[in-house]
């Protein structure tokens, strides 16, 4: 006879919990002292559960940091605007859907993106990788929208596909939008019209009626 595991749903239930409570109060005192002044014996206490209850269910603090910067990096936003964009006709609209799609990727996770990997980024080579892979992905998806701006024939003759690309990460990439919503203060309305007339300005752009 062979042994069969027992799996319980209410354990799993129960450490998904764990696990969501300590991801959220490691998020919490990230945000207001920073990643490298927060210990995780100060997590646990946070979370209310001891320290070895923080590596079995959540890892080291800096697994626990790449566990909350996820979600940012897997963002449904882009891939959907990326789908709209390969089938719309209009330049200007595809313009539009980029500053929509790049607006909603960065302000779903504003407090840890700016306020955690841009204001005060970690230091640590694991989190740099992923942020770099995060900051690739971006401008793979920029690609995309340059070569659909290049198959409508809508780019100037002395724009290229290449130099589109470079005007779409100026006008859509994380750092306009820190830039405007972070240190200027700017709403994300106000950002996304401005970098959304800013870019059709300065790839020559003529919208369809």
């Amino acid at each position: 006879m062979t042994s069969r595991k027992y799996h319980s749903p209410r354990r799993s239930d129960l450490a998904a919990q764990t696990r969501d409570v300590i991801l959220n109060s490691a998020c919490a005192l990230f945000l207001e002292r920073g990643y490298a002044g927060v210990t995780i014996g100060e997590i646990a206490q946070a979370a209310n559960v001891a320290v070895p209850t923080v590596y079995s269910s959540a890892g080291s603090k800096t697994a626990i940091l790449l566990a909350l910067l996820e979600p940012a990096l897997t963002e449904p936003a882009i891939a959907e605007h990326l789908a709209a964009v390969a089938n719309s006709e209009d330049p200007c609209e595809v313009i539009e859907l980029t500053a929509r799609g790049t607006r909603l990727a960065h302000e779903r996770h504003w407090d840890l993106v700016y306020g955690l990997f841009y204001r005060d980024p970690p230091g640590e080579l694991a989190v740099k990788t992923v942020l770099d892979r995060g900051a690739d992905d971006f401008v793979q998806a920029l690609t995309h929208v340059a070569a659909r701006l290049g198959a409508l024939g809508s780019l100037p003759d002395e724009v290229d596909e290449a130099e589109a690309l470079d005007v779409l990460w100026f006008h859509f990439g994380p750092h306009a939008w820190t830039t405007l919503v972070g240190q200027r203060s700017w709403s994300f309305d106000r950002a996304q019209a401005w970098t959304t007339r800013a870019a059709t300005r300065a790839l020559s752009l003529r919208c369809r009626d």
